[in-house]
């Protein structure tokens, strides 16, 4: 087969992979499955596909289509070959702004499709919680849906056309026929015709379409996703009198690629929602007093009514980028209840608030009736939808489990319902995280369940059978929008009885005899509890680390990936993570497929040093250690930190490249540089000399060098006259980091940074210290970095605290301190480490918050007139610190801020410079960072606090970028 495999990929105009890595990548999708792919295809055109399905019909394999890969019951998940169509079919096709609809290739973005609309006036209304990466295929696979759906419905209501290949290699065309075309379609003997022929049969017949409205989920339940919708074929022109024409579109929606597979989608369209919005956020004492509040809450026409339960509030205390969206909660609620109102405008929002609050009250629900407008809203959403994600931050192996997280039930139904549900729990000794959509009836319900036992493997069964015959005792959906996939889909024949199972399965092998799509979905599903992502009694070593990983082993801390994907959006959502995808687009260069990898090896190596693989070292190649991850992933895997932690024993078992030595110790060459600094500018400027220099060393020869100041930074400070620190004798004193990019290369920031903080009133002092050790930390040479760690906090313990703080201009340098080094330290400094990071500053942070206390004052500055486009740190974004950053650029009276929407420069220290990723660091930069500042006039001052950030602004645009203490330095009266 591999020969077979090899000769396939010649014929093929896309990519194919066969080897390990990408496999493992590929392997598992959201849910909690995992099944190694025989290959890994990105089809470029119909021709690939065609050629793909008739391989799969030659050797008797499976193609499983794929786009974001956020399933959540193993759709994409199988022993196949991987179709994965987000990197090429993404185009947005034809757009018809008069009759209101748009034809988009699978792989296009659902948010980047509405951006692309919203000039227009016009937007695709279904939406998912991961739509900043979800894909118009993939939502039509799943028929998707989400908080929306009391108003759009899911995908299925908005899916005019479908183009799609059948298993015979037939292009078909799928649309709204009326009688006389569907009869039309029954002619013939091909493969399309017998597909009409056998539906025709099907729900003609009498007796079939009584069971189909006897067993399938009732009509009031909106969210129905059971096996095939034939059911709602049945309710068409065709078998029901005056109903609306026949569309086999409805029957694709939901099919999760087992039918055909799809090449194009016509979508309807819809007008843009009022732009007035606002959120009433009630809080309860309990989910049931919720749940029968969410009743009141429907009376009154939401566009959305969500429910966040207290364990997701739990997690978001300790998730870096969700703990500032908590500010609306007050005290401690067992739920909150996000209730949507669009309308023209605020007082119409504030009146029908105002009614649902008193009727709430009257009924004795809620104690807490917050209401929230504009910039707030998406704060309380971003909450929301981090749900799913931060659930697998829970300690050790148990976690919040996708069994039975998608069941959907008549609303009126769902306080009951909830309510028998969480007595089976009980009766288990288990316990449920309750999100979601409590406005259409389906409550997201994930119990605490540990997979990696044997016990935790019983209740995963035990749970889905039990529930399984609770929906069906309520006549619900066992699947509202999550699919069937290989976690249901045994469950189906129960849901809808055994007659109507047997027409799914014809309905299936009428499609496709030959099983090649996307098998064992749907129908014929193995058991749900096989090909579990972790495996019972699985054994691993006691790995010995030199991070430390806080309640959990560095495996655990990997574990936190649950798939969601969120590493996967564009740079068009924003944000840092992940940078290497954004340029790329290969789901390759993912934290998502980073982490997949480092898991895989990490559970199942036999070697000695579980880190010692080529392909893990292979797939952490392009990680920039950008720390966005760190922040923007819900479950907060640190990539950057798992990363080093990967290279220190990947050296230790194959020795420290000469390049990674020589730039974790660009601070002993710069001291030897400073000695004479003059020649050392001339090897790295001059264009014959430093060409051979960077060739020797593996560095990009298209790339600058950055160059040594004529003097350190100490050396000025030491020599300056001390009358100036004499003067300072009753001021505050701070005491400043010098790091070694601005004691070095930097210097005259430096200078101003220290001339500014005594212009406003401190005393500056620069402490001994040792360097920061980031280049270190960046090559992974953690020995060195902690040995450095170790030595700061001790020189610098006694001397740094709340009045006495340390303040720093280098992002990545100063905020090692508060990152890797009460992870590096030893435990008897870990206490020391603490206290230093809670006091060691960027400068920008720190006279921010002098402003806030009223010790520096606008007098102090110019009152002229300036326009500033910010650029900011990655690490400085990580940690949340970029608001400091442009509260303090905006403080002189007429200075104009604006943040650039960039994520990544692409430089991320040494990174940009080497010479096999020069390329993708400037892809990177050009997303957005380079091309914004090349539009910027040369009046508008270009402010970056990062030193690879502003290296790489003048590398790829020529302009000058200033540390944001020269901008305010040069403000000063």
């Amino acid at each position: 087969m591999k020969e077979r495999i090899r000769q396939l990929a010649g014929q093929l105009d896309g990519e194919c992979h066969t080897d390990e890595a990408m496999r493992i990548i590929y392997a598992t999708d959201a849910s909690a499955y995992a099944e190694m792919p025989l290959a890994v295809t990105t089809p470029r055109s119909v021709a690939d596909i065609k050629k793909l399905i008739a391989f799969a019909t030659e050797e008797g394999t499976s193609l499983i289509p794929r786009t974001a890969g956020t399933s959540l019951a193993g759709q994409v998940v199988g022993n196949g070959i991987i179709v994965d169509v987000s990197k090429h079919f993404n185009q947005i096709l034809e757009l018809n702004i008069e009759e209101q609809w748009v034809r988009v290739q699978p792989g296009v973005v659902r948010d980047e499709l509405n951006q692309f609309l919203k000039p227009y006036g016009l937007f695709f209304g279904p939406e998912t919680s991961t739509a900043n990466r979800a894909m118009i295929g993939g939502m039509v696979g799943n028929n998707s849906c989400g908080s929306n759906s009391v108003v759009y419905g899911s995908t299925r209501e908005h899916t005019l056309e479908i183009k799609a290949i059948l298993s015979d290699e037939s292009e078909v065309e799928f649309k709204t026929l009326n009688f006389d075309e569907f009869i039309e379609k029954c002619s013939g003997s091909t493969l399309e015709a017998n597909i009409y022929k056998s539906i025709r049969s099907q729900l003609s017949n009498y007796e079939n379409q009584a069971e189909i409205r006897k067993e399938f989920p009732k009509k009031t339940v909106e969210r129905r996703n059971t096996g095939y919708a034939i059911d709602l074929l049945l309710e068409t022109a065709p078998f029901t009198m005056g109903a609306e024409d026949f569309n086999f579109c409805k029957l694709i929606a939901g099919s999760e690629g087992t039918l055909a597979f799809i090449t194009e989608i016509k979508l309807n369209l819809v007008p843009l929602p009022p732009k007035e919005s606002g959120l009433l956020c009630v809080h309860f004492h309990s989910i049931d007093e919720a749940l029968r509040a969410n009743l009141i809450a429907l009376k009154y026409k939401p566009s959305a009514s969500e429910l966040i339960d207290h364990y997701i509030l739990e997690c978001t205390k300790d998730n870096r980028e969700q703990k500032q969206n908590r500010f609306f909660v007050e005290g401690d609620p067992a739920a909150i209840l996000v209730i949507e109102f669009a309308r023209s405008t605020r007082e119409e929002v504030v009146a029908i608030t105002e009614l649902v609050k008193a009727e709430m009250l009257a009924e004795g629900l809620g104690y807490h009736f917050p209401v929230l407008f504009g910039k707030d809203t998406p704060k309380i959403w971003s909450l929301r939808k981090a749900g799913l994600g931060l659930l697998s931050n829970l300690p050790g192996d148990e976690k919040a489990v996708p069994v039975i997280e998608d069941t959907a039930v008549d609303v009126n139904d769902l306080p009951a319902y909830i309510r028998d549900f969480n007595d089976i729990l009980k009766k288990h000794g288990l316990y449920s995280v309750h999100y979601a959509h409590a406005g259409s009836g389906e409550i997201h319900l994930r119990p605490i369940i540990n997979l990696k036992t044997v016990e935790g493997n019983r209740l995963f069964r035990v749970i889905a059978e039990e529930i399984a015959a609770l929906v069906k005792k309520y006549n619900g959906s066992l699947s509202g929008e999550h699919g069937d996939g290989r976690l249901r889909g045994e469950f189906i024949e129960q849901m809808i009885g055994k007659k109507n199972y047997q027409l799914l399965k014809e309905v299936k092998y009428i499609w496709d005899p030959r099983n090649i799509f996307n098998p064992g979905k749907i129908v014929d599903t193995p058991p749900m509890d096989t090909m579990l992502r972790y495996k019972p009694g699985q054994q691993t070593p006691a790995f010995q680390t030199f991070f430390r990983y806080y309640n959990q082993d560095v495996l655990q801390h990997v574990e936190q990936c649950n798939g969601s994907g969120d590493c996967r959006k564009s740079h068009l959502a924003g944000g840092t993570m992940c940078p290497s995808y954004m340029a790329t687009r290969n789901e390759k260069d993912t934290t998502r497929a980073r982490a997949n990898v480092l898991r895989t090896f990490l559970t199942n190596s036999e070697q000695l040093n579980r880190f010692d693989h080529k392909e893990i070292k292979e797939v952490m190649d392009l990680c920039l250690s950008c720390k966005g991850c760190k922040s923007e992933c819900p479950s907060n895997v640190d990539m950057a930190k798992l990363k080093a932690e990967f290279l220190q024993h990947y050296y230790d078992a194959n020795g420290v490249p000469f390049r990674s030595r020589l730039i974790a110790n660009f601070s002993k060459i710069a001291k030897l540089g400073a000695l004479v600094p003059a020649a050392y500018n001339f090897f790295m400027t001059n264009k014959v000399v430093s060409k051979v220099v960077k060739k020797a060393t593996g560095f990009a020869i298209e790339r600058s060098m950055p160059t040594l100041y004529h003097t350190t930074l100490r050396s000025w400070f030491n020599n300056r006259s001390h009358s100036v620190s004499d003067q300072n004798a009753d001021k505050k004193k701070v005491y400043f980091f010098c790091d070694e990019f601005t004691n070095y290369q930097d210097t005259e920031i430096g200078i101003k940074a220290i001339l500014l903080l005594e212009r406003l009133g401190f005393e500056v002092i620069i402490p001994k210290h040792e360097e920061s050790g980031r280049a270190q930390l960046s090559k992974g040479l953690l020995r060195d970095a902690r040995k450095n760690a170790q030595q700061n906090v001790n020189l610098l313990k006694n001397l740094i605290t709340a009045d006495t703080p340390l303040v720093g201009v280098e992002p990545s340098a100063i905020l090692t301190f508060r990152d890797e080094y009460v992870d590096l330290v030893d435990d008897e400094q870990l206490a020391d480490a603490k206290k230093l990071a809670a006091n060691a500053y960027l400068i920008d942070e720190f006279l921010a918050q002098q402003i806030k206390k009223g010790n520096i004052h606008k007098e102090q500055f110019t009152k002229e007139s300036k326009q500033i486009k910010l650029h900011g740190h990655c690490q400085q974004k990580a940690w949340s610190a970029l608001s400091a950053t442009q509260e303090l650029l905006s403080f002189p009276e007429h200075y104009q801020v604006e943040t650039i929407p960039s994520g990544c420069c692409g430089m991320a220290g040494s990174f940009g410079y080497e010479k096999e990723h020069y390329e993708i660091s400037m892809q990177i930069g050009e997303l957005v960072l380079l091309p914004t500042i090349r539009n910027q006039p040369d009046h508008v001052i270009i402010a970056a606090p990062g030193t690879s950030c502003r290296h790489q602004i003048k590398d790829g645009t020529g302009r000058k970028a200033l540390h944001p203490v020269e901008v305010l330095y040069d403000a000063l009266v």
